[in-house]
């Protein structure tokens, strides 16, 4: 399992965790396409904002292996802002390419591209 260093293990002050230290020993959890509701609470809309800013500035719009982030945060942007860079995909594999789609990123989280948010990046460039 590949360890991304310098990629934040957790939303600062919070328990949202973006990375896990180690492989799972019953197996890959595998990754789902989560459905993401209006009324969800407003820390864990920040940490999806955080965890795709913090995608955003360590890969861009570059293939990157799934590694050792976590499943359960990748599957909040699964489908949609975050997609399969292969075919075919194992979603049950720390080997995976995933990307960032920064279309779909843009209309889900504006604030991430016009600099208000807190979680705003500068190393991506369209």
């Amino acid at each position: 399992m590949l360890k991304h260093r310098g990629f934040p293990g957790r939303l600062p002050s919070t328990d949202f965790q973006f990375t896990i230290r180690r492989a799972n020993p019953k197996g890959v959890t595998p990754l789902t396409k989560r459905q993401r509701y209006a009324d969800r609470r407003t820390p864990d809309k920040r940490a999806d904002e955080g965890f795709l800013g913090a995608l955003i500035a360590h890969f861009g719009d570059q293939p990157f292996e799934r590694g050792n982030l976590d499943a359960g945060r990748l599957s909040w942007l699964f489908g949609r802002e975050v997609v399969p860079a292969e075919d075919p995909f194992d979603p049950a594999s720390y080997d995976a390419l995933l990307r960032v789609d920064m279309r779909a990123a843009q209309a889900a989280f504006p604030q991430l591209f016009d600099g208000s948010s807190e979680f705003a990046f500068d190393t991506w460039e369209e």
